[in-house]
């Protein structure tokens, strides 16, 4: 029988590969679900192609023009509740929704106790003691759809026989590996003047702005950090960050005899979608594969905290804990917009960041909370990020 897909964000890079996968490998896959926030030539499109039962649009005042482009049959939801509404209609949800609001989606899948295909680290990282309160839901699962992440939960199950392995007394580190960016090497001096098309410029990934901003500032792999954290349970002492500008090698696990074991590809975000759909099993179709002949040397460095600050700030988010997280997550998104609209400066970025979280009370500890004092964190968060934004406009 094939696996049943709900994919929420269809229409940016993450849905778009994921419609690919589904189209190389039909038999396996059926599309009951799609969605998206405002694109609707895209999504009718991919509607009239996949078929599903239910297309949901989160910006209900293109409801009507939606309408008029879907094919006869298909069931139109709007609204905030709309994306949400579809998570749990399949065996397995794709939650490619850009950014914090993708909470509502990663919720509603596990509450629903369905297979949670999580693009969206956002909704992990910032959300995570609501996130707590649903992941013990009978059914509910994780599987990253991250490249790092899918990798150290591959690397986990080959090491250990099972995907949750990090508890065990045998796990050593997690090593995370960062591309470095458009603009590795450079230092702050030289990164004073840089442009958006060039913070744009990813040397080896094709991702959408959010992410690609994060990946030139490093803050990605500081929300990564945070992400592993807590997808496998493993303290902030035993994850490490190494820069691979290849991408070749997305991550991998150190065990305490020092046995390494790493998963390697060529950069293809198909692979970790597929592997996610398809998981316990793997896909027929070769995503990533490496001519070993002809793959030439691949080489690792340390990250340099002292030019990328947004690493440093992540870490110290996840060691202060509760909802410190959410408020670094909120101001970078908040930054980031404010630097892609052209009113910051690159650098500034960073300085966002810090300022927000200089305002950050600890709430007295971690644990399973209401999703609105998650939402409520992630609300004061903006509005100290945005008169962070209003003082350091360039």
């Amino acid at each position: 029988m094939a696996i049943s897909i709900s994919v929420v964000g269809s229409t940016g890079s993450i849905g778009q590969q994921t419609l690919d996968v589904v189209r190389q490998e039909p038999d396996r896959f059926s599309v009951v679900a799609l969605g998206a926030a405002t694109s609707i030539e895209l999504l009718a499109a991919q509607a009239a192609e996949f078929r599903p039962t239910v297309v949901a649009l989160a910006d209900e005042g293109l409801a009507p023009a939606l309408k008029e482009l879907l094919p006869a049959g298909i069931e139109l939801r709007a609204g905030a509740s709309a994306l949400p509404s579809i998570a749990g209609m399949a065996d397995v949800t794709v939650n490619a929704v850009v950014g914090f609001a993708g909470l509502p989606v990663t919720l509603a899948t596990l509450a629903a106790g369905r297979r949670l295909a999580l693009a969206n680290k956002q909704s992990l990282i910032a959300g995570a003691p609501a996130v707590a309160a649903v992941r013990s839901t009978p059914g509910a699962m994780i599987i990253p759809v991250d490249s790092e992440h899918c990798a150290i939960h591959q690397c986990l199950r080959g090491g250990s026989g099972s995907s949750s392995g990090s508890s065990s007394s045998a796990l050593g580190r997690l090593v995370l590996t960062a591309s470095g960016g458009p603009f590795r090497g450079r230092d702050r001096a030289s990164l004073a003047s840089v442009t958006v098309a060039q913070a744009l410029a990813h040397p080896t990934w094709a991702m959408g702005p959010q992410n690609t901003i994060d990946s030139s500032t490093l803050m990605n792999k500081g929300l990564e950090v945070l992400e592993a954290h807590e997808l496998f349970d493993v303290d902030f002492a035993q994850i490490e960050v190494v820069v691979h500008p290849q991408s070749i090698v997305h991550s991998m696990v150190e065990w305490t005899d020092g046995a390494t074991i790493a998963q390697l590809s060529l950069p293809d975000m198909r692979l970790p979608i597929g592997y996610a759909l398809s998981w316990p099993d793997r896909l027929a179709t070769p995503y990533g594969a490496i001519d070993w002949s002809r793959l030439g040397t691949l080489t690792f460095e340390a990250p340099d905290p002292g030019t990328f600050g947004c690493l440093r700030l992540a870490y110290e988010a996840g060691a202060a804990g509760g909802l410190a997280p959410a408020w670094l997550n909120a101001a970078n998104e908040v930054a980031v917009a404010a630097f892609l609209d052209g009113r910051i400066a690159w650098l500034r970025i960073e300085d966002v960041v810090a300022a927000v979280l200089d305002h950050y009370a600890p709430d007295g500890g971690m644990g399973p909370v209401p999703a609105d004092v998650v939402y409520e964190a992630d609300r004061q968060a903006r509005d100290h990020a945005r008169r962070a934004v209003e003082r350091m406009a360039a």
